[in-house]
């Protein structure tokens, strides 16, 4: 068994996200532990902005006219998907920024779609694939609360992993981290200290079941 762990936390200390990934990762290695982990930390190395355009801009270029940063790109996007397609297992950690999702994680999603094997219509190179990905919100946007449905992020990143690359995805979430934080919050102290332990199961849980076996294709 192989893991493929991707963070987009734009820390490195302190990030909820990286902390929840963690104990996933864990959980994981408990089972596996001699087998190797691939990592990308997109939030501290980001993929190149204009990589996106100069790898569709690649895949309608014949290879002997594309540009160095044509190439470049292209070469970025195929490096990435062999990184998801040789792991056995995903864990994906990325944070609410803003309402939405992280601009690093996008650009992920992005240029990893303009490789062939990833592509719109071809089977993904991820299908059936077990993951889990952890997403953590600063506040809490959840059905009653004052700002429900002001998550922008969570439904369209589990689009593009269940439906899109086709993951046997689990999620992790974790809201009100910045409650202790933000003075504003501090009447949820209790809430987000049981919002904390229940992300805290759920990415024990997770991690424990990331070794199962891929679905069918």
């Amino acid at each position: 068994m192989s893991l493929f762990r991707l963070d987009a936390s734009i820390r490195t200390e302190g990030s909820t996200s990286r902390a929840l990934g963690d104990i996933v990762e864990a959980e994981w290695r408990a089972a596996h532990p001699d087998a190797a982990t691939t990592r990308r930390h997109i939030g501290v190395e980001p993929v190149p902005a204009t990589a996106w355009s100069d790898s569709v801009a690649a895949s309608m270029t014949p290879e002997s006219e594309r540009t160095p940063d044509q190439s470049a790109a292209a070469g970025l996007a195929s490096a990435l998907t062999d990184e998801l397609a040789a792991a056995d297992a995903l864990l994906f950690a990325v944070p609410l920024y803003n309402f939405g999702v992280s601009q690093h994680f996008k650009s992920y999603v992005d240029l990893v779609l303009t490789d062939p094997r990833m592509a719109p219509g071809a089977l993904p190179a991820t299908s059936g694939k077990p993951a889990v990905l952890v997403t953590v919100q600063g506040g809490n946007y959840s059905a009653g609360s004052p700002k429900e449905g002001w998550d922008h992020a969570t439904a369209w990143m589990r689009r593009i992993l269940e439906d899109v690359w086709q993951l046997d995805l689990e999620v992790v979430t974790r809201e009100f981290t910045l409650v202790g934080v933000n003075p504003a919050l501090d009447q949820f102290t209790e809430l987000a200290d049981e919002l904390k332990l229940r992300a805290e199961g759920q990415a024990t849980r997770h991690g424990r079941s990331l070794d199962r076996f891929p679905l069918a294709a």
